[in-house]
């Protein structure tokens, strides 16, 4: 079996807020991500999703467990060789591409940033035609080099930041929320070019997301995290077919159908962690005794739905 591009084990991220008071964002959570694969995190606001990828990508320092990322740990004290590969073969893409991208620079300078940073090229005529073939790459013109951020639409910009993070050739892409901020339509477009440079460069993406239905479109494996743990992994053919979590079946139910007559009749079930019975520090499965939460069955979760 191919060995992990990226392995997370028991990851935890804390933010103290007073000296009595501490956020647990991110609570014992391992999952890991094979070369070329799509492995999407999934969950409500808050639950931990953006937090785990910027612990990843060392945006922020782990508090606790381990991540290795092509066979070398980056969790901790990060020497220059390992540092300059991490940034080299790890990219990502952020949520808002008007605040990630610098106002006052031109598209051919954000792009090319990373190519300067790291020498990649001998001089500037094969800097201008790299950047010239990516824009094209990702749909956009090489005369658009020259302008600045503020020109362009909301997907003209996303793909920019999708640009920026292709230029270094890089293993694995993290995805926070990358389309969200925009059209139906244009997300459409922005999630078949990801999934069109996924299988021309052989990159793997860490999406994170809560459009279930877009995560079912693009990835292979899917997480689901609630409240910084990570309640239940699997394929995502077993994540849709056959939810275990209650937490991952009233995520499910509440996806509309385009049918009317199917919208009609579905039901959403909604879930309250105070009052399951649930103790996730004990582990996702298991149940506090007398609790009065009642699990829906399969048959029941595919009627509803």
């Amino acid at each position: 079996m191919t060995e992990p591009l990226l392995e997370v084990r028991d990851l935890k991220q804390y933010f103290p807020v007073s000296r009595h008071y501490t956020v647990k964002a991110v609570n014992g959570v391992s999952f890991n991500i094979y070369p070329g694969e799509t492995y999407g995190l999934v969950g409500e606001s808050g639950s931990g999703k953006t937090t785990i990828g910027r612990s990843i990508i060392r945006l922020y320092n782990p508090t606790g467990g381990s991540v290795r990322f092509e066979g070398k740990e980056i969790s901790g004290r990060l020497d220059g060789a390992t540092r300059e590969m991490l940034r080299a073969d790890m990219q990502m893409i952020f949520q808002d591409p008007m605040e990630s991208l610098n106002p006052r620079k031109k598209v051919e300078d954000i792009i090319g940033e990373g190519l300067d940073i790291h020498h990649r090229t001998a001089n500037r005529q094969e800097r201008a035609a790299l950047i010239a073939e990516l824009l094209k790459k990702v749909g956009l013109s090489p005369e658009h080099a020259a302008r600045y951020p503020h020109q362009f639409s909301g997907g003209q910009r996303q793909r920019v930041g999708i640009a920026r993070a292709l230029i270094m050739n890089p293993r694995l892409i993290i995805a926070d929320e990358c389309i969200s901020a925009l059209d139906v339509s244009i997300q459409a477009q922005v999630v078949n070019l990801m999934k069109d440079i996924q299988e021309e460069t052989g990159c793997a993406y860490l999406i994170i997301a809560h459009d279930l239905s877009m995560v079912k479109y693009i990835s292979d494996r899917i997480g689901v995290l609630h409240l910084g743990y990570l309640v239940e992994s699997g394929t995502t053919e077993e994540i849709f077919s056959h939810p275990v979590h209650p937490y991952t079946k009233s995520l499910l139910s509440a996806i509309p159908f385009p049918n009317p007559e199917v919208e009609k009749r579905r039901r959403s079930l909604s879930y309250d962690y105070a009052a399951s019975g649930i103790d996730y520090a004990l582990g996702a499965e298991h149940l506090v005794e007398g609790s009065h939460y009642v699990l829906a069955t399969d048959e029941e979760f595919r009627q509803w739905t």
